[in-house]
């Protein structure tokens, strides 16, 4: 059965998903860019300033699997306005508790439900568009990764004007009223959404390999951002020296462009097919942070080397989601809560690593090394995918169903 869906329906639907995501992003990854302000303002180790800045990332990490078998049963119109609802009141702790390690920590750890707004998003959005332009729908949604360049642009500036508690108090203001907005005037599409329960959800992980792939294609793209955008003002300030605010400036230009390169991803992956795009990511990833291995220390190189990896990693966000759409229409929020949540533990692991390698030899070449592996087994797989007799990565294995336009 087709169901119509007027354009302008479509499109406020996608702007509001979007606005919404890009608002959850900026309060969720706020503690990267204020990160050597709270390290100098409560004294703390490079080790104990990792595990604030990771603690938010593993449980928004998490937390997008079941979010986004919720969102599959309830809808995202529901569970976007809920989620927050919610995230308003650890903002709002941690702008008046923010003077001891502990409670950071604790308020950083029900912060991080907030990073589940994209398992949210996602199949919100999907079922919004048709199947011809998931790629690049879902790759204008993605741009809400945005709010971490507002969150690195703003935020140091405004935490050593006022304090620390500004640039909470503001996400405070944004949840409140984007909730009301999104539950005033958004609505889920007028499609079928699955009512399984998670185990009957989950299964395709037990019978389709690719599903796997996918997990690990997302770890290394979107994990590879968060953990670049969270950790590089520390590294500029250990290395560099640099002045907090101007950290976070360079760490909002590495985002701004991985952000402009997500839609860009997805929409050459509507055209030429998502594997091709892959390609092109991960070789660039592995490549660079090869390069930054021996190169970091040098300011010029360093500089290079990062906003080249930041439109890599953009590009294979953007693509992998047109996967998802593709090869599991009937399970796009379930499986995206995985995928999902496996890019964020992409980004959980690697600010730990960094901060243990550095304290360990005093260098972060093994840190970078370790991402170029990675790269290097997401190439691997995309190899194996393409020898195997099956439909090309990125080919829907079975028939789509999504709302049409009308004019």
């Amino acid at each position: 059965m087709t169901i119509e869906v007027k354009p302008a329906t479509s499109r406020r639907a996608l702007v509001l998903a979007s606005l919404s995501f890009a608002a959850c992003f900026y309060v969720w990854s706020l503690f990267g860019p204020l990160g050597p302000k709270i390290q100098h303002d409560l004294k703390l180790t490079d080790v104990q300033l990792s595990w604030i800045v990771a603690i938010p990332v593993v449980l928004g990490s998490l937390m997008r699997i079941p979010m986004g078998l919720l969102t599959d049963r309830w809808g995202g119109h529901v569970m976007f306005a809920g989620l927050m609802v919610y995230t308003a009141v650890p903002a709002a702790l941690i702008a008046v508790f923010h003077n001891s390690f502990g409670a950071l920590v604790v308020l950083g750890f029900l912060l991080g439900v907030t990073g589940s707004s994209f398992a949210i998003g996602v199949p919100f959005v999907s079922r919004w568009t048709p199947s011809a332009r998931q790629g690049f729908a879902l790759g204008i949604f993605g741009m809400g990764m945005g709010g971490t360049v507002v969150a690195a642009l703003t935020a140091p500036t405004l935490a050593d004007s006022y304090g620390l508690w500004a640039p909470f108090a503001i996400g405070v203001v944004l949840m409140l009223l984007l909730a009301a907005t999104f539950w005033l005037i958004g609505q889920d599409a007028p499609v079928g959404r699955p009512r399984t329960v998670l185990a009957d959800s989950l299964r395709v992980f037990v019978h389709e390999p690719r599903a796997w792939a996918l997990t690990l294609f997302y770890f290394l793209a979107f994990g590879g951002f968060v953990a670049m955008f969270l950790y590089l003002p520390k590294l500029l300030v250990a290395v560099y020296h640099l002045q907090r605010a101007d950290a976070g400036y360079r760490a909002a230009g590495f985002a701004a462009l991985a952000v402009l390169a997500r839609p860009v991803g997805g929409r050459v992956a509507d055209r030429i097919g998502a594997e091709r795009v892959l390609l092109v990511s991960f070789a660039g990833v592995s490549a660079l942070a090869a390069t930054l291995t021996g190169f970091y220390t040098q300011i010029v190189p360093l500089t290079i080397a990062c906003l080249t990896m930041a439109v890599c990693l953009g590009l294979g966000t953007g693509a992998v989601f047109k996967m998802v759409g593709n090869e599991f229409p009937a399970q796009v929020g379930a499986v995206t809560g995985v995928v999902g949540a496996a890019g964020g533990l992409g980004g959980f692991f690697p600010p730990l690593v960094m901060a243990a390698v550095k304290t360990a030899f005093g260098t972060y070449t093994l840190g970078f090394l370790l991402l170029a592996f990675t790269g290097v087994i997401c190439l691997a797989i995309l190899a194996l995918m393409a020898m195997r007799p099956s439909a090309p990565l990125g080919v829907p294995s079975q028939p789509t169903h999504s709302p049409t336009r009308t004019t």
